[in-house]
């Protein structure tokens, strides 16, 4: 068939050579016309694919969605992967989109060198293809990424690169708004909460709250289940719509948790700060704690959170109550406390120190003990665990416990990978802040 065959007595030979150039998108009249005339369905002329295939291509998108929020991320990678072949290059849209859950879950597995390359690719994709992409939730995910991989000036890059983007829009609400804010509050603590991505975390908590959780997940995977059952019986719709409900019932738990984890940075850092000012500090605290309590799954954030109030207790004065605080995080922890469990010894410590008693280096022994026995993944990122042997040093220096100072000093410094020259060496405090 020519182009002046199909453009017929309706539309001009140009317009068509437009159209199949790709400088002209046809209205919903121009398409169905054009897909009658050329014996196929609109959806195939806009899409590439036939309606049925398009609604099970979306249903492998939601399930696999639901995959990497509730189920297996291991499982969401290859889901995602089956889509992207499926999709082909007829479908780009739906490639990038299957392309970008992937990359999120092998980010959620844990592989950050693999989930950076991927989503290297698809923020140049997104460069060149604005219509399939947005930059922003790239921008962001990579900031995350560089953190864990422990490159955190990249991270801080894109971080404020993002963050000139949210500015322009005014955003502090959302997904994207909240998960920048998270990447923000680790790449700028050392800095003022008057620098610029600290004042954006601020606006995002002012802004946001921390809202209260309700522990959904049987209810998402009951919807799931039911999404499965209604794909199993080529009623494809109805699974569409399943597979919608169980994502919107399990969002709004993620969020609250997310929230209340930046709530709880955000008040770990104040209470670390004699300038920082306390109002409404506890309150923030408290509600992280009580979301964190809706998911007995998540006992070392609850704890941590414990162990968070306990400090904003010990600046506001309340030292009985901090000591309350930090032995509630033990007990969260149980019979086995894992690295968490020596920054509540650490506090113990604290104020002990501060009110002379003479328990001080038992604490400082148990927390020894346990960062001792465990790998530095036990207690959290490289820089973490550098950051709660420095605190140890620095508290047996107050404790006049000078050997063992050193010694912790020393394993702060191997934390990070600084091992080669250390032997008999005396380390300053101010090398591994």
């Amino acid at each position: 068939m020519s182009q002046a065959q199909l453009a017929g007595p309706d539309l001009s030979d140009s317009y068509v050579s437009l159209i199949e150039s790709g400088k002209r998108t046809p209205t919903p009249v121009v398409a169905r016309l054009l897909a009658e005339r050329l014996g196929c369905t609109t959806e195939f002329l806009l899409h590439g694919v036939e309606p049925r295939q398009r609604i099970d291509t979306e249903l492998g998108l939601r399930h696999a969605e639901l995959e990497l929020h509730h189920g297996d991320p291991a499982l969401a990678v290859d889901r995602f992967g089956e889509i992207v072949k499926a999709a082909g290059e007829e479908n780009a849209v739906i490639s990038a989109l299957a392309r970008f859950g992937r990359a999120r879950a092998l980010e959620s597995q844990g592989r950050v060198g693999p989930a950076v390359e991927a989503f290297e690719r698809l923020r140049r994709e997104a460069a060149a293809h604005p219509e399939r992409l947005a930059d922003l939730p790239l921008t962001v995910a990579l900031s995350r990424c560089y953190l864990h991989a422990g490159d955190t000036l990249r991270a801080h890059d894109l971080a404020h690169d993002a963050l000139v983007q949210v500015n322009r829009l005014a955003l502090t609400q959302g997904e994207i708004a909240v998960d920048l804010a998270a990447a923000l509050m680790e790449t700028d603590s050392s800095r003022g909460t008057d620098s610029p991505g600290l004042a954006y975390v601020r606006q995002v908590i002012m802004d946001n709250g921390v809202p209260s959780a309700v522990n959904r997940e049987a209810e998402v995977h009951s919807l799931w289940q039911a999404s499965a059952t209604a794909a199993e019986g080529e009623d494809s719709a109805l699974a569409v719509r399943l597979a919608d409900d169980a994502i919107a019932t399990g969002r709004p738990s993620r969020m609250a948790l997310r929230l209340a984890l930046i709530a709880m940075e955000w008040s770990r850092l104040a209470a670390s700060r004699d300038e920082e000012p306390m109002s409404g500090i506890p309150e923030l605290a408290s509600a992280a704690g009580e979301v964190f309590a809706s998911f007995p799954s998540l006992v070392g954030e609850r704890a941590k959170s414990l162990i968070v109030l306990a400090h904003v207790q010990l600046r506001t004065g309340d030292s009985a109550g901090a000591v309350r605080l930090a032995g509630s995080a033990l007990d969260v922890l149980g019979e086995r406390p894992d690295g968490i469990g020596a920054t509540a010894h650490l506090l113990l410590a604290e104020i002990a120190l501060a009110r002379g008693a003479g328990n001080a280096l038992t604490s400082l022994r148990n927390a020894q003990t346990l960062l001792d026995g465990l790998g530095p993944a036990s207690v959290g990122s490289d820089r973490e665990t550098a950051r709660v042997w420095r605190r140890l040093g620095d508290l047996y220096g107050q404790a006049g416990a000078r050997d063992a100072q050193t010694a912790a000093y020393r394993k702060a410094l191997e934390a990070v990978g600084v091992r080669g020259a250390l032997v008999g060496m005396t380390v300053d405090s101010a090398l591994v802040r």
